[in-house]
């Protein structure tokens, strides 16, 4: 059989979650539409018959780094690419293509690279044309694939394009698996979520989540879990006024949860002000970074 390491990259918000959701048929990778959402490297596997594909969805890759959270997401995307087999270049074909073009070029990829244009269906023929033509001479692209990730359009075409760059060789996973991540990662992920979805401004780039209890009984799992922010002045944020925030964030997490676990689940949430987490390095460490 093929199997082999995928790596998407990409500027923030070309829609990589989305397409290594679609690729596997299930919500891994949590979506937003604000920047930075993905912090992590998140491996799916995705095996069929003839083939497994280990599939790396990485954090958007920033220019500038201000927090040493940022350093630790930028070490996620050159770890992935450092195994990857084949490269998925992500491109918002209606965003700033030169600016995209940049970041490659900055990032150094030796494996070969499929540039993979999303969002097509958002474009018109001679917009796809403009988009196609500057990419295709460019000495990094081995192949050009048109996608809509969210449509779900081209994917039997990229599927068959990475594979044509893929290996012969043994399953590196059972057939059953889907990660190599623990429960408890997607768990704080999805509550995660709900940080980007209810809050504004600064509330989701400077909050996190840690589960602390995760404790499966008969009839259903007990979860713990502390949602750290920068500032005291934050919890009154999270908490909303008489708690109606975090208990409109914890009903939408907790459903969220028990469709991913496919079991009922009670849930408690904590908020805890943590000064500069983001540049502390045992408080990075300790929140899974």
């Amino acid at each position: 059989m093929k199997a082999g390491f995928v790596t998407i990259l990409g500027l923030p918000n070309a829609g990589k979650s989305t397409l290594l959701n679609t690729l596997l048929g299930e919500k891994l990778a949590i979506i937003s539409p604000k920047v930075q959402t993905t912090r992590h490297r998140i491996k799916g596997i995705l095996t069929e018959k003839d083939y497994q594909l280990i599939i790396s969805d990485t954090p958007g890759v920033i220019e500038s780094t201000e927090y040493k959270l940022h350093d630790k997401m930028m070490k996620q995307v050159k770890g992935a690419l450092e195994d990857a087999d084949v490269a998925l270049f992500l491109v918002d074909a209606k965003g700033d293509t030169k600016r995209a073009h940049e970041m490659f070029d900055a990032v150094k990829i030796k494996s070969p690279t499929i540039l993979v244009l999303n969002k097509v269906d958002k474009l018109n023929p001679q917009q796809i044309a403009n988009v196609t033509g500057y990419f295709k001479d460019k000495p990094y692209v081995t192949d050009i694939v048109l996608i809509s990730a969210l449509d779900k359009t081209g994917i039997d075409l990229l599927l068959q394009k990475i594979l044509e760059h893929v290996p012969t060789g043994q399953a590196f996973y059972d057939d059953d698996a889907i990660s190599d991540l623990p429960t408890k990662f997607f768990v704080q992920e999805l509550i995660r979520e709900k940080l980007y979805s209810l809050y504004d401004e600064e509330i989701p780039y400077q909050s996190t989540v840690l589960v602390t209890e995760f404790k499966e009984k008969n009839t259903l799992t007990k979860i713990a879990a502390n949602i750290i922010v920068q500032r005291e002045s934050q919890k009154g944020i999270i908490l909303g006024e008489g708690g109606r925030m975090i208990k409109r964030l914890g009903t939408e997490a907790r459903m969220d949860i028990e469709k991913f676990l496919d079991r009922k689940i009670f849930l408690e949430l904590f908020v805890k002000a943590r000064d500069k987490w983001r540049d502390n390095d045992l408080y990075l460490k300790e929140y899974g970074y």
